[in-house]
Order: C-alpha cells, then structure tokens, then sequence
C-alpha cells in the first residue's frame, strides 16, 4: 500500500494574535508531493495546530484524489495533546475547536481511514515551522 507522510504545522504569535499554518506532504522516497503556507488571521495556537491539520487532510485529498481511500498516511504533528485529541486519549477542552475536530473526523472517514496520527519532536518538524513562519512573515 502506498504511504505518504503529512507534517503540519501551526502558530501565533500573541496567543492569540497573527497566525498561520505550514503542511508539507511527501510520499515514501520523501519526493514533495505538496506544500501549504498560509496566513490563517487571527488565532490561538491551538486553533492554528487544528486548522493546519484540516487543512494538510484537505490538501492531501485535493491532490491524490479518490485513491487516498486505498493508502496509508502517516500524520505528523508536533504537538502531543493535539495528537491525543485526534486519537480519543485526551479531552478537547476548548469548545471553539470541536467543530475542526469533526472536520477532521469527517475526512478520514469519508476519504483517509489509514491515517495516522503520530507525535513528533519539534527538531523533526522544521520544514512545516518554516513554511507557517513564512505566511506568518509575508
């Protein structure tokens, strides 16, 4: 089956205050397949952590197609509650990000049931830092 690996990233500054996300996905030989830099407004960095997610799944989709429903993604996040929240393990606490956790709910159902959600060091994160730090500077 084939896989490919999604990293995403969000962040503010102010908490809240200016935000943006940075998502990177590349297949298994690590060939970028896509890349998303975008200033989101503003937002705390839990939201920016959410919204990126949403938006990394949607690009995905919006790139591979159908055929996602027959791969295997990998979700890379550095932010540990946030990956709790994604597999059930921990409670979402903030009522304004329950509608993003059905969103990305909905998605993989309906298109990535072999996503996986994987906590990842922050050094092992850098490409996404880079591309929200890059929307969040422009």
């Amino acid at each position: 089956m084939e896989k490919v690996t999604i990293f995403t990233r969000g962040i503010s500054r102010g908490n809240p205050g200016p935000a943006a996300i940075g998502v990177l996905f590349v297949d298994s030989k690590g060939k970028v397949l896509g890349k998303v830099s975008e200033s989101i407004g503003n937002s705390t960095n839990e939201y920016a952590e959410f919204f990126a997610v949403v938006r990394g799944m949607h690009a995905v989709v919006e790139f591979l197609g159908d055929k996602t429903k027959e791969m295997e993604f990998e979700l890379k996040l550095s932010n540990e509650v946030l990956k709790k929240q994604l597999n059930a393990e921990h409670q979402i606490k903030d009522v304004g990000l329950i509608g993003s956790f059905i969103e990305v709910y909905n998605v993989r159902v309906e298109s990535l049931p072999n996503l996986v959600p994987v906590y990842i060091e922050p050094e092992q994160n850098i490409e996404a830092e880079k591309l929200a730090i890059k929307a969040l500077d422009a």
